[in-house]
């Protein structure tokens, strides 16, 4: 009969227990983390991305450029919901104009002003470094996990 050696176990059962560690709770936890960093560096991108309105004669009129910009300010508030298997947040800039910059809008007279489109710009921005902030944050969280 052929001998198949020594064999020591205690490696494998350590990585178990610390496998058992990564329970549902822990792992929605980390997700929700994850997705409120993604939601936070979307506001970072969209923020500077948001025209001002230019008014020329200030002094005059009263009116101040930096309201849509300033609006998001207020949805800093990011709130995460767990629909099935995925995540969904929702930002809202609260200014009611938001839609008319983002999409653009018919004018009085029959003109058409173009869309700025400076969320759907930052989304597809952060799109393109959405894998290597997730994996950074994933290696680092079982890093934790597997060092101790």
């Amino acid at each position: 009969m052929a001998s198949w050696g020594k064999c020591d176990y205690k490696g494998l059962v350590k990585f178990q227990q610390q496998l058992a560690q990564l329970d549902k709770a822990s792992c929605d936890a980390f997700c929700e983390a994850a997705v409120k960093e993604l939601a936070a560096r979307l506001l970072s991108l969209v923020i500077p991305a948001t025209p001002v309105g230019k008014y020329d004669q200030v002094k005059k009129s009263g009116k101040k450029g930096g309201t849509l910009r300033r609006g998001w300010g207020k949805a800093k508030d990011i709130t995460v919901t767990k629909v099935g298997n995925a995540y969904q947040v929702e930002i809202i800039n609260p200014v009611d104009y938001a839609s008319y910059v983002e999409y653009g809008h018919r004018t009085a007279n029959g003109g058409w002003v173009p869309g700025r489109f400076m969320l759907t710009i930052s989304e597809h921005q952060l799109r393109q470094m959405t894998l290597g902030i997730l994996e950074k944050k994933l290696e680092k969280w079982l890093r934790g996990v597997f060092r101790g």
